[in-house]
């Protein structure tokens, strides 16, 4: 049986189900259906989420089924839990960030999205809570080096992969860019091109068309907009007038 496709061929928006049918007795039900949450990851993580399923949760069957080491079956599996929705919330019980703002330097005459974001943060404590699109909050903390961000959803990131989310934008009409979704496809591919926000990420990674990587968007666009720098919407993000007006 084909999976259920939720992305328009043509625009690459998701899709709803317009319509349900019996196949017995011809009834036929007419409304906005939303797909499911699992109809929405991609074949790999679906064929991963079968297996976890069949092996019951053993990470060391994952390993042996599809000829991984733990890192990476371990990494499949965060990754198809924030594809999910169900990574770790920052309510639950975790190990605090230590904090240590000694090597942060900050350039306060910059105009740059990366100077700014840890001009404030600084001056937060090196410790702040952002709100993403979805109203979950997420913790964001300055790391030792001075150079990094840290997140207990994500790997940590370089100060500056916020310019590169901002200078694609400035490269955009109306200085606006759809965000794109790296979880369902890999670089180059429909929804996640290289002039959106998931795109422009990778790119900064180091990704190359054809390869995936982790999606870390829908935190980076919260910051963004935590910093007044880019407005957070639904599937899209732009810059905001005031930091148009800083530059």
């Amino acid at each position: 049986m084909k999976r259920l496709i939720t992305k328009c061929p043509n625009c690459h928006e998701y899709l709803k189900i317009a319509s349900l049918k019996c196949p017995e007795c011809g009834l036929e039900l007419r409304n906005d259906f939303e797909p499911s949450i699992f109809d929405q990851i991609n074949d790999e993580q679906y064929a991963f989420l079968i297996s976890f399923l069949k092996n019951r949760g053993n990470l060391k069957n994952l390993q042996n089924e599809f000829q991984i080491s733990y890192p990476s079956a371990k990494k499949k599996l965060d990754e198809l839990l924030e594809a999910l929705g169900l990574e770790c919330s920052v309510d639950e019980a975790q190990p605090a960030i230590e904090v240590d703002l000694s090597n942060m330097e900050i350039d306060d005459k910059s105009v740059k999205a990366s100077e700014i974001i840890k001009a404030k943060l600084k001056e937060a404590g090196g410790r702040v809570m952002v709100r993403t699109l979805n109203g979950e909050l997420r913790e964001i903390v300055a790391a030792p080096n001075g150079k990094d961000f840290l997140c207990p959803q994500l790997i940590p990131y370089p100060y500056e992969v916020f310019d590169a989310i901002v200078n694609l934008l400035l490269e955009s009409p109306g200085y606006r860019a759809r965000k794109g979704n790296a979880r369902m496809a890999k670089l180059g591919e429909p929804g996640c091109e290289e002039n959106t926000v998931a795109g422009a990420v990778l790119l900064f990674q180091g990704k190359k068309p054809g390869e995936s990587g982790l999606d870390p968007t829908f935190i980076l666009a919260a910051v963004l907009d935590w910093a007044g720098i880019a407005t957070n919407g639904r599937g899209e993000i732009a810059l905001t007038a005031s930091y148009r007006n800083r530059l």
